[in-house]
C-alpha cells in the first residue's frame, strides 16, 4: 500500500521561481530509493514538500492518504525524518547524547524510551562511545552520522537522506549502507538524493531521475543507467564500470563490477 504520495504537485517560492512541475511519486513502506539529478534539477525541494518543509503551490502531498496541508511541519516531522546535506545545519546541541536525543524528548515520551531510542540510534551510527563528546570535536564525515542518529531516533516511518556519502570514506559508506539495509528490513523507507552513481548502482534498485524540475524516469537502475537518451537528457553520467563496459563493447548493461569481472571472464573463455 502507498504510504507517501505527491500527486500533481508544484512549488514557487516568494520570489518567483518555479522549483519543480508537477511532480508524481509514490512510495511504500520498507523501500529505499535513490533521488538524482543535476544541481537545480529539483530534488532537495521535492524532498522537502515531503515532511513539510515546504507546502505545495499545487497538488496533493498524502502521508497515508491524507494531505499534509491538515498539519504543522512538527507533526509531519513525526513521520517523514530529514537529514539535511551539511550537518552543521542541523547541530545545535553540546554533546552528542543531546542531540540525539532531542526529538524523542519532543514527542513526549517517557526518559526510559527517550534514553533507549537514542542509545539504539548512536549504537547504528557508530557513536556510542562519543555520547559525552561535542559534536564538533568529531570530523564532518562522523558528524552526518550524529544527525542520522538524530533522525532515526525519532523512529519516522519515512528518513530523507540528503547527499548523504559526501565526505565519506570507504568505511562510512559500508556503515551508511548497512543502516539503509537495517532501516528498511525494520519497514522503514528510505528516500536517499545523491549525486554519487556507483553508490547508486551499487546499492539502490529503484531510480527516480529528475532533471528541468520534473520526473524523467522512475524505474531499476541497470534501466536508468543504460538509457543514454535518458541520461543525456538528464546530464548524468554512467557509473565508471558501466563506462568501461561501453567502452571495451561488452554488450552487457553493466552496473557493478562483480558483473564485469564476470563479463571479462566469459569473453575470455568464449
Amino acid at each position: 500500500m502507498t504510504f507517501l504520495q505527491l500527486k500533481d504537485v508544484s512549488f514557487t517560492y516568494p520570489n518567483g521561481f518555479q522549483a519543480v512541475q508537477h511532480i508524481n511519486m509514490q512510495f511504500d513502506l520498507g523501500e529505499s530509493v535513490a533521488i538524482i539529478g543535476q544541481n537545480g534539477a529539483g530534488k532537495t525541494t521535492t524532498v522537502k514538500l515531503m515532511n513539510a518543509l515546504l507546502k505545495p503551490t499545487s497538488g496533493e502531498v498524502l502521508i497515508n492518504g491524507e494531505n499534509t496541508s491538515k498539519f504543522t511541519t512538527a507533526q509531519v516531522s513525526k513521520k517523514v525524518g530529514y537529514v539535511f546535506q551539511n550537518p552543521d545545519d542541523q547541530i545545535f546541541h553540546s554533546d552528542i547524547y543531546s542531540e540525539i536525543a532531542f526529538g524523542p524528548k519532543n514527542q513526549k515520551l517517557s526518559a526510559s524510551e527517550v534514553k533507549e531510542k537514542a542509545l539504539h540510534a548512536a549504537e547504528l551510527c557508530g557513536l556510542t562511545k562519543w555520547l559525552e563528546e561535542h559534536p564538533y570535536n568529531l570530523p564532518y564525515a562522523m558528524r552526518k552520522f550524529i544527525t542520522i542518529a538524530a533522525v532515526i531516533a525519532m523512529d519516522t516511518d519515512i528518513i530523507i537522506l540528503d547527499e548523504p556519502t559526501a565526505g565519506q570514506d570507504r568505511h562510512a559508506t559500508k556503515l551508511l549502507v548497512d543502516l539503509i539495509n537495517h532501516l528498511t528490513a525494520q519497514g522503514k523507507t528510505v528516500i536517499t538524493i545523491t549525486h554519487d552513481m556507483e553508490f547508486v548502482a551499487n546499492h539502490f534498485n529503484r531510480v527516480i531521475v529528475m532533471a528541468e524540475k520534473q520526473v524523467l524516469r522512475d524505474a531499476n537502475a541497470r534501466e536508468v543507467f543504460w538509457d543514454h537518451e535518458l541520461l543525456g537528457k538528464s546530464h548524468l553520467k554512467q557509473p565508471y564500470i558501466s563506462q568501461l563496459a561501453y567502452s571495451l563493447n561488452l554488450n552487457e548493461p553493466i552496473i557493478t563490477l562483480d558483473e564485469m569481472v564476470s563479463a571479462i571472464k566469459r569473453r575470455i573463455n568464449s
